[in-house]
């Protein structure tokens, strides 16, 4: 049964003899109606509120679920991500160490042909080396040959030249000037008459009868001529 303040204060109780006091329980039931209305309106406030706090979890409700929905979703798209992330990352991995490995190898035969190459070159050097040793050595031998008979040939000229110079001198010192004068005019005079009988008269007018016949000394010859022999220019050349 709903019961109204409009109700409580129009409440009327029937009279009997020494019963309540009248202005008494028409005060409380004034303040009483005051405060069921007081109640009513707070009811009414909390059931709006309530209806409201209704609306208000409903719609949390709502969002939660799509929340749940987004991250649920968020959560697969996640786990595909990185189980995608985790494949593409394990191929490019795979790849790298693919393309790793070619390229170690492919160094790896490189280094090996430079090394071959190297080592080929280095033979050649070394036999190239050795051949120029080898001829330096026999140059150095002949060039010691060389040396010795070179130094002979000029011990064997000095000592030409010294006794050319000896001669020289001897021949220098039996030069007669006037002797060597006299045949040089006969042998011009020759040259300028080559009659016979001119020659002959020219002498005769030349000769005196008390003059001493001038005794021909024969003119020295400078042996220019030595023995020629092989030398080291010869060998040279």
């Amino acid at each position: 049964m709903r019961i109204t303040p409009l109700e409580i204060r129009q409440k009327a109780f029937e009279r009997v003899l020494r019963g309540y006091d009248k202005d008494e329980v028409n005060a409380y039931l004034q303040s009483l109606s005051q405060e069921w209305e007081r109640m009513q309106d707070d009811i009414k406030e909390i059931r709006i509120k309530y209806e409201a706090t209704e609306r208000e979890v409903s719609k949390l409700r709502e969002v939660e679920s799509s929340l749940y929905k987004t991250l649920k979703t968020a959560e697969d798209t996640g786990a595909n991500v990185i189980d995608q992330a985790n494949k593409t990352a394990e191929l490019i991995l795979r790849e790298a160490q693919m393309k790793a490995d070619s390229m170690v190898n492919e160094a790896k035969s490189k280094a090996k042909n430079s090394i071959e190459e190297a080592e080929y070159v280095s033979k050649q050097l070394l036999a190239e080396m050795e051949e120029r040793v080898k001829m330096l050595g026999q140059h150095y031998k002949t060039l010691e040959l060389h040396k010795d008979n070179l130094l002979s040939d000029m011990k064997r000229l000095a000592a030409e030249t010294i006794d050319r110079v000896e001669r020289a001198k001897t021949a220098a010192r039996d030069f007669d000037p006037d002797q060597h004068l006299a045949l040089a005019k006969r042998e011009s005079k020759r040259t300028l008459f080559p009659n016979a009988e001119v020659e002959r008269e020219i002498k005769n007018a030349m000769a005196l009868p008390s003059q001493e016949a001038v005794k021909e000394v024969p003119q020295p010859v400078f042996s220019t001529e030595f023995k020629a022999q092989k030398s080291f220019f010869d060998d040279i050349q």
